[in-house]
């Protein structure tokens, strides 16, 4: 039971980032019909602008407690991410849009790799170290059971505050009527005195956004930041947007949680009942087995809808 605890909170704590990624992805999605493979470079930029607002601070003598330190660099990996992502939009992929599907989707490949090398320019190719900015202190659920930080704590916190508002702009604001009508039909919004192109600015932003807090939590629970860090998080956060339902954002949430969820205890169990020869190393077999089971069932994901294909 100790195991399957503590297996379940390191799932749901990694669960919880994809989440955040996979939102961007299906919110891109929803609204456009584009996969935006980039979309992980974009955590990898949070993570870097995070670690180095904190270097500068900590460099400059600025005796300032943990949690303001990374509060504030994540709203200027937050701001930093959102205008990268709608420059992004405007040059790269506005012009794509009514361009064969195979182009915007290479397109967001090169991307990728452009951010990744400009990331290695810029913050040199060698991995370095997140600072210890929050107590790493573990706190037992009982006597030597399971343990949390406080670090995953917060993921959790800030994960379901995020996921919570996301929802509630989404369904019960006018911008998020304007959303769902631009993805219905942008010429009928168009007409109805919605602006498309504005919305699909404002969402390649919200999406910047959630990839920018999964980058600066990703960064400060596992301790380490380099410019291909955003490779694998955003290949694992596609896996689970189309595990869920790619364009749906419930399916999104859920699909994210059940990865880190099948992640977690795969590892955990297998490298106990291996003697630890197989474990986390081979974690990504379960991700993408479970894709393939999913997608060979139920090929619109778990609560995608049924439905033809965008042409």
């Amino acid at each position: 039971m100790d195991i399957f605890v503590q297996q379940l909170i390191n799932g749901l704590v990694l669960g919880s980032l994809y989440a955040l990624v996979a939102l961007g992805y299906t919110m891109v999605y929803g609204i456009l019909g584009l996969i935006n493979f980039a979309h992980g470079e974009v955590l990898m930029v949070g993570a870097m602008v995070s670690w180095s607002v904190v270097s500068m601070a900590q460099d400059a003598g600025w005796d300032l407690p943990g949690w303001v330190l990374l509060g504030g660099s994540m709203l200027v990996a937050m701001a930093v991410c959102a205008l990268l992502n709608v420059a992004i939009e405007r040059l790269v992929y506005r012009p794509l849009r009514n361009a064969p599907r195979l182009a915007p989707l290479i397109t967001a490949m090169g991307v990728s790799m452009a951010l990744q090398t400009l990331a290695m320019i810029l913050w040199k190719p060698s991995p370095k170290p997140y600072p210890q900015l929050l107590s790493d202190e573990t706190l037992s659920l009982w006597v030597d059971g399971p343990v949390i930080t406080p670090t995953q704590i917060l993921i959790l916190g800030v994960t379901l505050l995020l996921l919570a508002g996301l929802s509630w702009l989404v369904h019960r604001t006018r911008l998020g009527r304007a959303m769902r009508a631009t993805a219905e039909n942008p010429q009928v919004a168009a007409l109805m005195g919605v602006r498309p192109n504005q919305i699909i600015a404002i969402t390649f932003g919200l999406g910047a956004l959630l990839a920018a807090v999964a980058g600066v939590m990703w960064a400060a629970n596992y301790g380490m930041v380099q410019h291909s860090m955003g490779f694998l998080p955003g290949l694992k956060a596609f896996t689970a947007a189309v595990l869920g339902g790619i364009g749906n954002l419930t399916g999104a949430m859920v699909g994210g949680v059940l990865l880190g969820l099948i992640e977690a205890l795969g590892a955990g169990y297998l490298g106990q009942w291996t003697g630890g020869l197989l474990g986390s190393n081979y974690v990504d077999i379960f991700a993408f087995s479970v894709l393939i089971l999913v997608l060979t069932l139920r090929p619109s994901g778990l609560m995608g809808e049924r439905s033809a294909d965008r042409a």
